[in-house]
């Protein structure tokens, strides 16, 4: 057994006492992950090199008095869909290959680098953020940590993001989200994910699968530190999102939380057992618990989202899904080429029927402060048992198809020994507000459910 991987606050606190160097911080999870991904896969390319000089740049700054940033020292990995310069972004497909590094930082990147964050990779994806499962049949996906001798789905498209932070390869790494795929690799491995409000966080130099519907957001092992990532994201002042105290005797006092009539799906008996359970402690810590209904059930709002992806990747990527012998993986190509049949009248249906139920859904919060739901309809499946065409996104996309932001957070463990996750989904631009729900709700079960490989260095 070995000392767990620190936080990012912890990182933090070290920083400033001057118990921990950024060189030392860096170190420490590159040998993590010279030891461990060979198995977990979770690193598509490892910038070595730079992140050391990097990392000796800043102590050397520091040595000079220049002022330590809020991720000062911070090592964190980056999905590759998101440009970092020098690197290739891979897009988790061979269609890129031969793509060239790219010549400047993507602007979130910049910003982490800003605040005194070391790059130290790229992490799996898959093909073109275009799937939930986290498979990849072209280039492989990485090894959810939770089950070492069972592959089993990291969740997608975040796939590395998820594996690489949940085996404490990094205590954080960036991801994308456009119909679940920050909440799903989340769910799958037992971290924090927050699912952005469109148009929140810029998206430049990031492979886009939909304009309308990508979004960029933290993945990390606690609330507190996706608090962390997200105001350096937004450009805040260091700990204006930050969550409050809890007061442990009514955590949620006050607090009004909508629960859906209809989820329109049968739960995994543990997923139902733990929904069941989140309810309890939010009415036993002082929460009100609203019955909410809406339009259709959360899963009915699967299809209509995924036909806005379907269309813009097919937009993007129809000249890789039509060619000749085809690269991509057959799962993705059949998602993109489905958007080729879409009628301009069906797509401009689907996109007043969204603004109008977008009235409905703000009236409903007019009642609430947030959406308690599952972020998955069960725990992580095995890899290649899962029912690929069918989508796991049931719940998830509900926030990206009208605009919101969400947050993942798990709960429970499965009898299986895997995590299970809820989500709160609250109106758009109000993150702060899903992480101080999130937050109440991880002091109030004991603290975060963390990947027990975490107190190994080796496997």
């Amino acid at each position: 057994m070995s000392k767990e991987p620190l936080l990012i606050s912890e990182i933090q606190t070290d920083i400033q006492a001057g118990r921990l160097t950024a060189e030392a911080s860096v170190s420490a999870s590159l040998d993590r992950i010279g030891a461990l991904n060979g198995k977990l896969k979770a690193f598509v390319k490892v910038d070595l090199e730079r992140a050391l000089a990097d990392a000796r740049h800043l102590d050397h700054l520091a040595k000079l008095g220049v002022p330590k940033g809020p991720l000062f020292g911070v090592p964190l990995a980056i999905k590759d869909i998101i440009d970092v310069e020098g690197l290739r972004t891979g897009g988790g497909s061979l269609t890129r290959k031969d793509a060239i590094p790219a010549g400047a930082d993507a602007e979130v990147v910049s910003r982490l680098r800003q605040a005194g964050a070391v790059v130290v990779g790229k992490v799996a994806t898959v093909e073109y953020a275009f799937g939930g499962w986290g498979s990849n049949e072209t280039v492989g996906a990485p090894h959810n940590p939770w089950d070492l001798e069972k592959a089993r789905v990291p969740g997608g498209s975040s796939s590395g993001s998820g594996v690489a932070v949940a085996a404490g390869l990094v205590p954080g790494a960036l991801g994308s989200d456009t119909g679940g795929s920050i909440r799903l690799p989340s769910s799958f491995t037992g971290l924090v994910g927050l699912k952005t409000t469109a148009g929140l966080i810029p998206k430049t130099g990031v492979l886009p699968l939909s304009d309308m519907l990508d979004t960029i957001g933290p993945m990390t092992r606690t609330v507190r530190d996706a608090a962390i990532l997200f105001d350096v994201l937004l450009g805040n002042e260091a700990g204006t999102s930050a969550p409050g105290e809890v007061d442990l005797s009514a955590p949620f006092y006050g607090l009004r939380v909508g629960v859906p009539v209809e989820t329109g799906v049968i739960l995994h008996p543990d997923t139902a057992k733990a929904y069941a359970n989140m309810q309890d402690r939010l009415k036993a810590g002082g929460a009100t618990l609203v019955p909410v209904q809406f339009p259709m059930s959360l899963a009915d709002y699967a299809a209509p989202c995924g036909m806005f992806l379907a269309v813009d990747s097919y937009r993007h990527y129809g000249h890789f899904a039509e060619e000749e012998p085809n690269r991509l993986g057959a799962p993705v190509r059949a998602r993109m080429l489905s958007g080729k049949g879409v009628s301009a009248v069906d797509y401009a249906n689907n996109l007043e029927r969204r603004e109008r139920e977008k009235q409905v859904i703000a009236q409903r919060f007019e009642l609430i402060d947030a959406i308690l739901m599952p972020a998955t309809t069960m725990p992580a499946a095995v890899l290649g048992e899962h029912p690929e065409h069918d989508s796991p996104a049931v719940f998830t996309r509900f926030a990206n198809y009208f605009d919101l932001a969400a947050i993942s957070l798990p709960t429970d463990i499965s009898v299986a020994g895997l995590p299970i996750a809820m989500q709160f989904v609250v109106p758009g631009f109000k993150e702060a507000r899903a992480l101080d729900i999130a937050h109440r709700a991880e002091v109030a079960q004991g603290g975060p459910i963390l990947c027990p490989i975490l107190g190994h260095s080796t496997i």
